[in-house]
């Protein structure tokens, strides 16, 4: 096997870490993910940086914490100045490349600001999140009395379906995310009653499989050095599936829900409003469960049969040998499990995701098929893509860590003892029925191996979860006197963390140090009350001058 020379990165959009066979689902089995892991390593405590689309992909991409780029929630501009992997990568050599979803939204004021033109190639980065765009597709193209969600949304795959017959102003809608009954009406994948719909579209061109094509459209011509962002846009809703995976799953595969009453009745006030929400209470019923699960189910199935697709093409061609595979998700999805839907909140079942990492180096052959019980983030991985290039990471920009020596098997661990993860929902309903303010809508969760706390600014106790007797996470154990001691402890970490220098990103780590003595030869004498208190090089031009009082100069 040669060293990577190229980097695939696969993320799908919502695909919980438990709903793999390789980390442990009894029923969905995921055969061609699970071989990845087998030819690599597969992470068991990988966690992103905030529990919605745009800032956990924001962190990704930039390598950095919420707090540090800002685009705090979706449809926050990531800053014009913030530097990004493709950034990085470029630097190195490396182009950088989008293939699918990143959910960005460009910032035109900084950018109008800057005179940067969105269509000039550095504009174009700019307001792509770093990358260069191959083919954009955030999967979204909802439409109501306001308009459309995303004018953009799905624009090349509608064109696609069109050109393939599907007639529609909207084919997204209305063939790939819906189904159809028996007297030709649409059933709207938007209604969760019709997830046990097929949706109405030849397997083949759903979105997963179109995303799969265009994916190996790119490498197909590409040249090295690369990183191809593929970036899939299900398991996310619509849950609806085409045949044959909208038959595979029933009510009999949906596990077991993961709560209880009185988790629900002594819920912490901002858990409540979370759980209260119209999406926590309509998966808190067991016939939506049913209904979306299995095709939740499906949608995963069918990926794992175009992983199988694309990973035996990688093979063919011969990528297999030089590409780094990196399988990962944004999120997960609470499934009514902790009496809420969607992700935006701290339980594992938001926060965690599978991270499977593939390297063909020989480097990696001692750590291939093995579990690493690290903690791990998202913004770790931008670091290790710059390693892989043979360059240093910018650590005074990037907050993570590369994970290459650990897939190499320097290390068992990663250097950090907590993993954070924030959540803006100060443009959330929710932080209307709190009352609660734009400046204290905000929560942080900050996680070890054994406990996890959760911060809610605004006055509110906090949460606390005892991971290693209650991995549920179902008992809250914030207000408990006797856990006195342990909430202390990672209200430290949590401070720890705010306290790092995390803005300046213009001066790297040797170039402050160097700069500690670099100025001694440039004539600046502070503090020196003799000329020979001081080395002589250094005070040279002050020495051995002549010059007239200046009222003979002036006479002249």
């Amino acid at each position: 096997m040669a060293k990577a020379k190229n980097i695939l990165f696969i993320m799908f959009d919502q695909l919980r870490w438990d709903y793999l066979s390789c980390y442990g689902h009894p029923h969905l089995h995921t055969p061609h993910i699970d071989r990845l892991a087998s030819m690599g390593v597969r992470f068991s405590r990988a966690y992103i940086q905030s529990p919605i689309c745009g800032s956990s992909r924001m962190s990704t991409y930039t390598g950095r914490y919420v707090h540090s780029h800002g685009a705090s929630w979706n449809g926050i501009p990531l800053k014009v100045g913030e530097i990004t992997m493709g950034d990085h990568l470029r630097k190195a050599g490396m182009a950088c490349w989008l293939v699918g979803k990143t959910h960005m939204r460009a910032d035109a004021e900084g950018m109008a600001r800057l005179g940067l033109e969105p269509d000039s190639l550095i504009g174009a980065r700019v307001a792509e999140c770093g990358f260069d765009v191959f083919e954009r597709d955030d999967g979204m193209k909802p439409e109501g009395p306001e308009g459309s969600y995303d004018p953009d949304g799905a624009k090349a795959y509608n064109a696609y379906l069109q050109d393939k017959g599907y007639v529609s102003d909207n084919p997204w809608h209305d063939f790939a995310n819906s189904g159809l009954d028996s007297e030709g009406n649409v059933l709207s994948g938007w209604f969760l009653k019709h997830s046990n719909q097929a949706a109405n579209i030849a397997e083949e061109d759903s979105e997963t499989p179109y995303l799969t094509t265009r994916g190996m459209d790119f490498i197909a011509q590409a040249t090295d050095p690369w990183c191809c962002h593929l970036s899939y846009i299900k398991p996310h809703w619509p849950y609806i599936v085409p045949e044959p995976y909208a038959s595979m799953y029933g009510p009999e595969h949906v596990l077991p829900v993961v709560r209880s009453e009185d988790e629900r009745d002594n819920a912490h006030p901002v858990l409540k409003a979370f759980m209260e929400t119209k999406i926590g209470e309509t998966f808190s019923r067991q016939e939506v469960r049913e209904a979306v699960i299995p095709a939740y189910m499906g949608l995963i199935k069918q990926a794992d049969d175009q992983m199988g697709r694309l990973f035996q093409w990688l093979e063919e061609t011969g990528r297999m040998d030089d590409t780094m595979i990196v399988l990962t998700s944004d999120h997960g999805d609470f499934l009514g499990d902790h009496w809420m839907g969607e992700k935006t909140f701290f339980q594992d079942a938001a926060t965690k995701v599978p991270l499977i990492i593939y390297d063909p180096s020989p480097e990696a052959d001692i750590t291939r098929g093995t579990v690493c019980d690290a903690l791990v983030e998202s913004i770790d991985l931008a670091p290790t893509f710059v390693d892989v290039t043979g360059e240093t990471p910018a650590y005074h920009i990037l907050e993570g860590e590369s994970l290459l020596p650990i897939l190499h098997g320097k290390k068992a661990e990663t250097a950090r003892a907590f993993a954070i993860c924030e959540y803006d929902y100060s443009a959330s309903p929710i932080a209307t029925k709190l009352n609660t303010s734009v400046r204290d809508a905000v929560i942080f969760m900050v996680a070890t191996k054994e406990w996890k706390l959760i911060h809610c600014e605004g006055g509110y106790p906090p949460i606390l979860f005892d991971l290693a007797n209650d991995p549920d996470e179902l008992t809250d154990l914030g207000q408990s006197d006797q856990h006195a001691d342990v909430i202390a402890m990672m209200y430290d970490h949590l401070f720890t963390w705010t306290r790092r220098q995390s803005q300046r990103t213009t001066r790297s780590e040797e170039q402050l140090n160097e700069m500690r003595t670099k100025s001694g030869g440039k004539g600046v004498m502070i503090g020196i009350y003799d000329e020979n208190d001081a080395p002589l090089e250094l005070t040279v031009k002050y020495r051995g001058l002549k010059a007239k009082p200046y009222k003979d100069y002036l006479e002249r």
